[in-house]
């Protein structure tokens, strides 16, 4: 879960800074972008000049000003009430983003001339292309790839984490990031962004919301709302003249008060709140989500495209098994193993030597002070440790051990192929053990499936969403790690191009697809899927290419970002739910108070007993008024979500916004009259 989501959705600072901005929205330019609140607005306008000239609109008769003011004055705080569930919203982006301000920077750079020379310049003197060497202690002054070097380097300005990352030429790992600091050795990089174009100057301006798009859901819904607003309207104009017709003299409040509570306010003033809460979780949770689409698409994925290592296992192989051959016994596999591996920092290497202890095999590196140990390279695919005296011990690959052992004139043990074929065929890689020309055994290298995935898969298929494993193993591998981390299907021997493939192929059945990637040869599949989640730790191309960025670079994120968009999804569908279910009781109070007088028989549906025809307008645009800061805790943490098939999850949403929408205004307006019929017989209206 988010490291953030223990934490208050609303500070005071936040809230203090929400207030005010919640009257500056108030001017009319601001307030258009949101057409249903803006004809709450103007509702407010001719309510505010009605209360000053209460002629204004014709002769009006009784202690009208007083009842304009009320009315006046509820409209304002609805008003304001929605343009602070969208200040609040905003305001919890801009906190984020005085964070990472803080972490820009004008740093000095050192660029480098093409013939060494090192002038120091201002970082936003930079330009893409421009080389610089970043040395122990340097703020790395702008996105770029590095061209030379190793070095660690501290990026928890940006990510959280303390732990350094390990940044090197060429591969998956050479891209990094304006703002992060080098902790040892030094890199010579070319910067590839732009000042003030940097993921740094994106990552303000996503979280500021300052860039904020629409989604095709969130404009269909507004689409949705607006329409209804002018019908309503027009309701509402027609039913003046028939009130005359009727001889019902409805004051001018009381038609803007009817209007106000009939369209759909509550959804109208959280609509834009949600989107914009909707990529702070996002981006609480340590994910930059490039547009408001990308989450909604995360929302509605049906196909999770996902790489086996590092995803779905460790990607770190682990001893699991030492299995003798021939004549040999377990126990000389286990130390001959164990030796070759005493000097071997990998993981591999480590995870053997703990595989001994355990079997009681304890070696002492500094009793093989003047042994020389072989490191593994490509080339030779093995690894060892060459004994004085001249004993030489090697673990590797099954055919580079075959090759090694056949130089000293060995012969190569029949069960051989039997056994590694077995390890093969259980998902694990084989690593055979030889001690000069004799091959003793083989170690079993198990990647480990991370724990929980099978639960977590389980979740995706009650979402009706449909797992594929894309792996460079051979079919029998992959069949078995498939099957252990239960996903639905896999891709083996898994090229680039059949990422894209499996992709489009889901695409051209409507469906929605999303995947993980690192690698600069994972950018054209980022780009093709509908939710691409790049590896912040990843090529600069990736990054580009996807929609959403990981600054943790942990790829089985994913799977918690489909459920926020989900979630976002749900939290819309449920408000708009109950803010037109809401409508359903604010028809019971108004529409009996407006014609009551001169129709009796509509007292017949006045079934919440309420006291006065004023009392009952008055009521339901005070409940229509406080039901929205009154939501905008849900509007901003999301509906809480459990997985579950869209059919049960559309029936218990109806049962809870939408009978509860119902319900609690029948009791909200209810409560609403008892307290204020008493106040209104006093002021005599």
């Amino acid at each position: 879960m988010s490291k953030n989501e223990g934490k208050k959705f609303i500070s005071k600072e936040i809230a203090l800074n929400a207030f005010k901005d919640s009257f500056k929205k108030l001017n009319p330019k601001s307030m258009a972008k949101n057409p249903v609140m803006f004809i709450v607005e103007i509702g407010f306008i001719i309510s505010l000049i009605l209360t000053v000239f209460p002629d204004a609109f014709g002769k009006s008769g009784g202690n009208l000003r007083v009842y304009n003011g009320i009315v006046c004055f509820v409209l304002f705080i609805t008003v304001l009430f929605a343009n602070f569930a969208e200040a609040v919203a905003e305001g919890r982006g801009k906190a984020q983003a005085e964070t990472l301000k803080k972490t820009r920077k004008d740093t000095k750079a050192k660029l480098l001339s093409k013939n060494g020379e090192i002038t120091e310049i201002s970082a936003s003197d930079l330009k893409k292309g421009d080389i610089v060497l970043v040395e122990t202690g340097d703020l790395i002054p702008n996105d770029g790839v590095v061209i030379e070097g190793l070095a660690s380097v501290d990026e928890s300005a940006i990510t959280g984490e303390s732990a350094p990352v390990l940044k090197e030429a060429g591969g998956d790992f050479s891209s990094v990031t304006g703002g992060t600091k080098v902790q040892s050795d030094w890199l010579k990089v070319e910067i590839s962004a732009s000042p003030g174009e940097s993921f740094l100057d994106k990552m303000i301006s996503l979280v500021e919301g300052a860039s904020r798009q629409k989604s095709p859901n969130e404009i269909a819904l507004s689409t949705v709302l607006v329409s209804l607003t002018i019908i309503f309207l027009i309701v509402i104009v027609s039913l003046l003249p028939m009130a005359k017709y009727s001889k019902v003299d409805i004051p001018m409040s009381t038609l803007i008060a009817l209007l106000v509570c009939l369209i759909p306010t509550t959804i109208g003033g959280l609509l834009s709140a949600i989107g914009i809460a909707g990529m702070d979780r996002v981006t609480r949770f340590n994910v930059i989500a490039m547009s408001g689409k990308a989450v909604e698409a995360c929302g509605d994925v049906d196909t999770m495209i996902l790489d086996k290592t590092g995803t779905i296992t460790f990607g770190n192989r682990m001893a699991a098994e030492f299995v003798a051959v021939g004549k040999h016994t377990v126990e000389e596999v286990t130390r001959f193993a164990a030796l070759s591996s005493v000097k071997d920092g990998t993981p591999e290497g480590r995870s053997i030597v703990e595989l001994a202890k355990k079997n009681n095999v304890i070696i002492e590196e500094k009793e093989y002070k003047d042994s020389e140990f072989i490191e593994f390279t490509a080339q030779t695919r093995m690894s060892g440790m060459d004994i004085s005296g001249g004993v030489k011990i090697r673990k590797g690959a099954t055919d580079a051990i075959k090759g090694f052992v056949k130089e000293y004139g060995g012969e190569i043990p029949e069960e051989l192929d039997s056994i590694t074929e077995r390890i093969s065929k259980l998902g694990g890689t084989p690593l055979v053990v030889a001690v000069d020309k004799h091959i003793v055994g083989v170690i079993y290298l198990k990647d480990t499936v991370k724990p929980g995935l099978v639960e977590r898969f389980a979740r995706l298929r009650e979402m009706g969403i449909k797992t594929v494993m894309c792996t460079g193993d051979n079919p029998l591998t992959a069949a078995t790690i498939a099957k252990e981390a239960g996903v639905d299907d896999f891709i083996a021997e898994c090229k680039p191009e059949d990422k894209i493939f499996v992709i489009k192929k889901e695409q051209s059945q409507g469906k929605i697809v999303a995947m993980t990637g690192d690698g600069t040869n994972d950018a054209p599949a980022l780009a093709q899927a509908d939710v691409g989640l790049a590896m912040n730790s990843g090529t600069q191309s990736a990054k580009e290419a996807a929609n959403m960025v990981d600054l943790d670079s942990d790829p089985t994120k994913i799977l918690e970002v489909v459920e926020i968009g989900k979630q976002l999804l749900i939290t819309r569908g449920a408000l708009t739910t109950f803010s037109i279910a809401n409508d359903i009781a604010k028809y019971f109070a108004i529409i009996p108070a407006i014609f009551a007088v001169a129709i009796p028989e509509m007292n017949k549906i006045n079934i919440m007993g309420l006291a006065t025809p004023t009392s009952a307008v008055l009521s339901a645009l005070i409940f229509n008024a406080i039901i929205i800061p009154l939501l905008i805790p849900i509007a901003m943490k999301g509906v809480k979500y459990k997985p579950m098939k869209t059919e049960r999850m559309l029936l218990k949403n109806i049962m809870i916004y939408g009978v509860g929408g119902v319900i609690v205004p029948f009791v909200g307006i209810k409560l609403i009259d008892i307290l204020v019929s008493p106040l209104l017989r006093t002021l005599g209206i």
